[in-house]
Parts: structure tokens; sequence; C-alpha cells
């Protein structure tokens, strides 16, 4: 035990060297926490946007989506890149892109350079987030620190996915539009040159070319499937030629670079982590877990203006718990993994998160706030309970050497759940809707199918009839809307005990020691004697 814990101690001394760890993990929270706000923080500056620089309808969209898409595409490609580089320079770099993106969005003068700003806030972006987890995975070598710090590291970004609006309609009450941009720069003026002298440089595996070929692969195919998915959650048609084409694309480059790094020698990414069960369920949990919320998190936020006719800054403080409750579960995460393990923490987290979404098929058209406060608490912890044993896991079984790597694939996971989730619950909630809507007395057949398409729709073509027609029409989309809303739950609730059982394949003790051998560290026979006969010696 004492040779356990001495071995511990030398590798936080090594990982840790030239500055407190836990120096380190500010640092790389306050990167995150950046990230995570500039996801969000447009949301509300949309129509402040739209009135200064009149972008079209397309526009408009690349505006918002640009990000995210961009960010979720080159996750792969900067993760290896900072395992073969550096990854404390591609973070720095990173940074540094990112205050220059935030200056031009902030003084953009047409929706195209906007839209190229925002662009290259999403490389940025890219750049930051598999570098704060592989560099937390090296700094935190000891299993129980680590999982205090993901815990950490998970609680700051559920706290910027909030702050986002909230600190977003706060400047836009004060500034113009551009100071959503510019509160970044700020912050990375100070990140540049704290990070530079604080943060450790470490890199993987440098042995043989990196594969540029491989890595531009990764990049488009992602790109191409990421486009897809947004576009059948934004409601287009699946079969639609832009639509239809992105997915084939990406799903064939995705294929042949599969393919690619089984060959390869040196492979990009290891694909031989999925042979880790640990691993790959992780991964999978990941996928899930974001697949079932992601979209009903965009529905029950409709539900909560246009059913409860609450305000944005009224609906933001009903959603408030969630993430408190998120925040919550992050920093219990560490005692929870140690106590009951991955396997009974992830399972329970589902089950949790299953429940709060069974609770909440309850609600109807009038307002019930207890019921709604702890449906969205009990959401919060069971999901981020769900989501922080699931991200240790996986990064806790990745090799050193692949730690960009597999940070980068838990986020790509993130991302393409999250995209996912909007297309499948979306499809549910309208094949739910629209029927209700076909056969409302007085009102045409052509005002029933634009009626169809959103339940905002719905309110704007009701005002229009005007007269019993229209308030027969609004109270059909209302009742329409919730019994889609209740579908949607439920659809929800089957994915997510869907993902506790598919929890039960991760380990049931959280091994705080030696990383198991894996398939990519399995001593060779030759090796593991001399291993043997150094010990008999000694």
């Amino acid at each position: 035990m004492s040779g356990t814990t001495t071995a511990a101690a030398r590798r936080r001394r090594e990982a840790g060297a030239g500055a407190n760890r836990w120096v380190v993990l500010v640092v790389l929270c306050v990167s995150l926490l950046l990230v995570a706000v500039d996801a969000t923080v447009l949301h509300v500056a949309v129509p402040a946007v739209t009135e200064d620089l009149r972008p079209g309808g397309i526009e408009l969209l690349w505006i918002v989506d640009v990000y995210p898409l961009v960010c979720a595409s080159l996750l792969i490609l900067f993760g290896t890149l900072g395992d073969r580089v550096g990854r404390r320079r591609i973070l720095l770099l990173g940074y540094a892109l990112f205050g220059v993106a935030s200056a031009v969005a902030a003084f953009a003068d047409t929706a195209q350079v906007l839209i190229a700003a925002r662009a290259l806030l999403g490389v940025g972006g890219a750049m930051i987030m598999p570098a704060t987890l592989s560099i937390l995975r090296q700094v935190f070598p000891d299993r129980r620190e680590r999982a205090l710090a993901i815990g950490i590291w998970s609680a700051v970004a559920a706290v910027g996915a909030a702050v986002g609006p909230l600190l977003g309609g706060f400047l836009l009450e004060h500034f113009w539009w551009g100071s959503v941009f510019l509160v970044n720069i700020p912050l990375m003026l100070v990140s540049l040159p704290v990070g530079r002298r604080l943060l450790p440089e470490s890199t993987g595996d440098r042995d043989g070319p990196w594969d540029v070929v491989g890595a531009l692969m990764a990049a488009a195919g992602l790109f191409g499937a990421v486009f897809g998915v947004k576009r059948l959650g934004g409601g287009e048609p699946p079969l639609s030629p832009v639509t239809l084409l992105p997915l084939l694309v990406g799903g064939a480059l995705l294929a042949a670079f599969v393919r690619r790094q089984r060959r390869r020698e040196k492979p990009l990414v290891d694909l031989r982590m999925f042979a880790r069960p640990a691993f790959s369920t992780s991964v999978g949990c990941i996928v899930l877990a974001m697949l079932a919320l992601v979209g009903l998190e965009l529905i029950a936020a409709q539900y909560l203006q246009l059913v409860l006719d609450l305000s944005p800054l009224e609906t933001g403080l009903r959603l408030l718990p969630l993430t408190v409750a998120a925040m919550a579960a992050g920093l219990a995460g560490a005692n929870l993994l140690r106590r009951f393990g991955p396997r009974a923490m992830v399972c329970v987290g589902f089950c949790v998160t299953a429940a709060a979404v069974i609770s909440l098929t309850a609600m109807g058209e009038h307002d019930n706030t207890g019921l709604l406060l702890l449906g969205f608490v009990l959401l919060g912890f069971g999901l981020e309970t769900t989501l922080f044993g699931a991200y240790e896991s996986m990064l806790s079984e990745a090799p050193p050497a692949q730690a960009g790597g597999a940070a980068a694939i838990g986020e790509t996971s993130y991302q393409l759940g999250a995209g996912i989730g909007i297309a499948l619950l979306g499809s549910v909630m309208n094949a739910a809707y629209t029927p209700g809507l076909s056969s409302v007395p007085g009102v045409p057949a052509a005002d029933s199918a634009a009626a169809g398409h959103s339940l905002g729709e719905a309110y704007e073509v009701a005002a229009r009839l005007g007269g019993p027609s229209g308030a027969a029409l609004r109270d059909a989309a209302r009742d329409s809307f919730v019994h889609g809303l209740h579908v949607t739950l439920l659809v929800s609730a089957g994915l997510l005990l869907l993902g506790a059982v598919m929890a039960l394949r991760l380990p049931r003790v959280m091994e705080c020691g030696a990383a198991a051998a894996g398939p990519t560290d399995v001593p060779s026979p030759r090796e593991a004697a001399d291993a043997r006969t150094s010990r008999v010696t000694a």
C-alpha cells in the first residue's frame, strides 16, 4: 500500500512540476467557461443582430450554427495534433485565435464577416476543448484526484451553459450586441500569459509522421455528418439533397477514416481503445445521454414560453434549478464514484434521469411550479451524474499518450449525440403534434397545414384568422403540443433506460492503482519475463 501511495505521489510531483495542479485546474476551467458561454451567449442577441446586420434567412442560420458545426468537426484533428506537437501549445494557440475572432465578431459590419468570425471561434473552441481534458489527465495522474478535478470541470461547463443567455441578456440591456463577444477578450489576455507560465507541456507518442490525410478526412466527414444531422433537427426533409448528400459523404469519409486508422502502424486515433469495454461503453453512454436530453430541453423551453406564456427571463429562471443540480452532481461526483463505482453511478444516473422525465409527463396546460422544480432538479442531477461517470471512465481508460485523442472522441460523441437527439426527438414531437391540427372546425386545410409546422406558427395563424376559428386553432395547437411533449418524454425515458442497461458493462469498482493493461499497452512476453526476473532479483 505504501509503495502505491509513494508512486502516486511521485506521479503527482512529476505531472504538476512548475505549478500547483489545482492552480492549473483553475486555468483550465476558465478556458472551458469561455467556450461554454460562447456556445449559448449569442442566442439572446439574435434579434439585435438581425435588426442591425439584416441577414437573410440562410445567413442567420449560419451565424447561429457555424460555431458548433466547425467546433465539432475539428475536435479530433486538434485533439490528436495536441498529442503530437504539445497540448499546451495547441491550447495557447486556441486562446489567441479565440480572442482575435471575438474582436472581429464584435465589430462585424456584415453578416458574412460575422459568419467568418464565428467559424474562427469554432476553430479556437476545437483547440481549447480537448486540450483542457488531456492536460487535466496529465496533471492529475492519481485517479481519485482526477475524479474530483473532472467533477469541478463538469460543474464549470454547466455554469457556462446557464450563464451564457443571462450574461447576453444583461449586456444587451446596457450595450450593443457586439459586447457579447468583447467580454471574451480581457479573459483571453489574462489566460495567455498565465497559461504560458503555469500550464505544463505534454505530448503523446511522436513516433512516425502525423496522419494529415486522416485528420482532414475526419474533419470533413464530421462536418458533413454534423451538418446533415443539424438540418434534420431543423425539420428539413431527410431526402433533400442538401441534407442527404452531406450525410452520405460524411458517413463515407468517416468509414474510410476508420479503415485507414486500422491499417496504419501509427494511427492518428488508436481505435483499439474501443476494444476496452469501459472506454467504448462510456462513449456510448455519452451519446445516449445527450441524444435523450438535448432535444428534450429545447422542447421544454418552448413549453415554458408558448404554453405557460413565460417570458425568456422567467424561462431561464425556471431552468436554473436544473443547472444548480448539475453543478452539485459534478462537485459530489468524485465521492459518489469512489463509493459506488462507475457501473452503479452511471446506471443510477440514467435511472434518476428517466424517473425525472417520466414525472414531467404530468405537465399540462397549466403551471405546476412544484412539479417542474422537482423534475428539473432530478433531471440536472441525474444527467450530470451520468455524464461525469462516463467521462471519468473514458478518460481513465485511455492511455496517457492518447489523452488528446480520447478527449476529442468524448467531445465529438457529445456533439453528435446532441445533434441526433434534436433530430430524433424533434421528429417524434412533430409526428405526435401535427395530426391533432388536421381537422379543426372552421380552419381551412392550408392554415391547418401551416399550423402543423410548430406551435409558434400555429399561434401566428390563429391570430391572423381571429374569431372562434382562431381561438379553436389556438386551443387545439396547445393541446396537441402537450400531447406531443408527453410522447416525446416517454421516448426519451426509454432511451435513458437503454443507457442504464448499457452502463452495466462498466467496471464495478473504481480502480485507483496503475492502469490496467489494455490493447494499446499490453507488454510483450519478453517484456513480461524481464519484469518478473527483475522483481525476483529485487
